[in-house]
């Protein structure tokens, strides 16, 4: 099994040692990453630093071809990347799994090639001509997650390229090999050392993150993670996009036709076997339709297959790895104790046996604030429902919590449900659906969520500083 290799300066570059990544669905050897010293970060930091210049100085026009251009490269090899990333992070190759991540990630590209920055002018009048300009922060230091690594990588790279920054990322150590070869394929549409990847254990991320040549850190993780992030940074004041940890709550109101939404309730909470940080990970239910919701999302959750993804009528996919697999197997092992189990709760036991990291499918009602289910981010396929009968108190109980990522309302009246939704804590509310994100609206957290925002417009301005030039 041949290593993958770094991508530094528009090169492959060997290391000395290597690292096994695992597929989580068999717990196999996926292939090999190469394990980047700290001075071949250095070389990536230098190479961006001094690639950025030049490119900085293209058009808008040529930085906007070759973000186009890139998504016809994936598009060219997405069943090769999806296959890929079907091995080491787990997702099925059907459904809303891989193909659906790779097709996503063309679609993002797209999407954010169209946008535009031109200078605006703010004021021309006999007093002066004030004009306000979008400028570059430099070199982008991107670290990634191991949910969606090749979309999150797409997210972090093309708006600091199509802004004109150069990119140095770091993919998670559970899930760089699609992330390398993706930014192989950018390398062969941009100039050399615009986009470079090094991968590694997670000593590098501090080093990324305190680096005086890095000015800009964007990262897609826990919330404790950012934190880390945040201090790391502030020596260099380092301008920053952190999308970090969310324990969005879903409210249903009493108007709502249980079978009707319980399709939308499930892939809320359950997408990507719930490795998603905007996932529907508590949900409160009327007490009128209480019990009706939990028979119709536990007969829908029943339908749906679990297995590996290269078997072609699997639907969700393993945890990711064994320890996140620990970490819900923990708080499912509480949960039980002070709720009723509808469906799963009991993975199997771990004989050191290889079988994967597949946690059965978990819903658990009866619970309430306080239980650590409802109170902590599980971040695997495990939902806790909460009962409730006052709406004032329900979305005070939503919002009792140091996440703010998103949330949602369930109900027949639209006017009602938009009503409930200002009144929530978080960046993105959907009302009768959860978590379809966009690439043309900003999404972000509030509270401990994160810091700024991705997507659309907003989400591009945030690659650059402002200057006003007055005349």
């Amino acid at each position: 099994m041949d290593p993958f290799r770094l991508i530094i300066d528009g090169k492959k570059v060997p290391t000395k040692q290597c690292f096994e990544v695992l597929n989580p669905a068999t717990e196999k050897v996926a292939g090999l990453a190469p394990l980047a010293t700290r001075e071949q970060l250095e070389d990536a930091i230098r190479a961006a630093k001094v690639a950025q210049k030049s490119w900085a100085k293209e058009t808008e026009r040529k930085r906007q071809t070759a973000c186009r251009r890139i998504a016809e490269r994936i598009e060219a090899h997405a069943e090769e990347l999806a296959a890929l990333l079907t091995a080491e992070q787990g997702k099925p190759m059907g459904g809303l799994g891989s193909r659906w991540e790779i097709g996503a990630a063309i679609a993002w590209t797209q999407y954010t090639a169209s946008l535009s920055m031109p200078p605006k002018v703010l004021q021309d009048n006999n007093e002066g001509r004030v004009e306000l300009f979008r400028k570059p922060i430099g070199v982008v230091g991107s670290i990634l997650p191991w949910n969606f690594p090749v979309m999150i990588a797409i997210w972090h790279i093309i708006p600091a390229v199509l802004s004109g920054n150069t990119v140095v990322a770091k993919p998670s150590p559970y899930t760089p090999l699609t992330t390398l070869r993706l930014v192989e394929l950018m390398n062969e549409v941009l100039p050399r050392g615009v986009v470079n990847c090094v991968t590694g254990d997670d000593d590098l991320g501090p080093v990324m993150t305190s680096h005086p040549d890095i000015g800009k850190i964007v990262f897609t993780g826990s919330s404790g993670t950012g934190k880390k992030i945040y201090v790391n940074a502030a020596e260099t004041m380092k301008r920053m996009t952190l999308e970090l940890g969310g324990n969005d709550a879903g409210i249903v109101l009493p108007d709502v036709d249980p079978k009707q939404i319980a399709e939308g309730l499930f892939w809320g909470a359950f997408i990507n076997t719930g490795q998603t940080c905007a996932a529907l990970k508590r949900l409160y239910v009327h007490d009128d339709v209480y019990e009706d919701v939990c028979e119709e999302l536990v007969k829908f959750a029943r339908k749906m297959p679990m297995g590996e993804g290269t078997d072609e009528t699997a639907m969700l996919g393993p945890v990711q790895n064994l320890r996140q697999f620990e970490i819900v197997s923990d708080l499912v092992a509480d949960a039980r104790k002070k709720g009723r189990v509808l469906l799963g709760g009991d993975p199997p036991a771990r004989t050191g046996k290889k079988q994967g990291y597949f946690f059965p499918l978990t819903i658990i009602a009866d619970l309430d604030n306080g239980d650590r289910l409802v109170d902590e981010e599980q971040f695997g396929p495990a939902l806790p429902i909460i009962r409730f009968h006052d709406i004032d108190e329900v979305i005070e109980k939503a919002n009792d919590n140091p996440n703010g990522l998103g949330g949602s309302v369930w109900s027949r009246n639209i006017t009602t449900a938009r009503q409930v939704a200002s009144r929530m804590e978080c960046g993105s509310v959907w009302i009768n659906k959860h978590g379809m994100i966009q690439p043309n609206a900003p999404f972000g957290g509030v509270k401990q969520s994160g810091v700024g925002v991705e997507f659309g417009q907003e989400g591009l301005e945030e690659y650059t500083n402002i200057q006003v030039v007055f005349s």
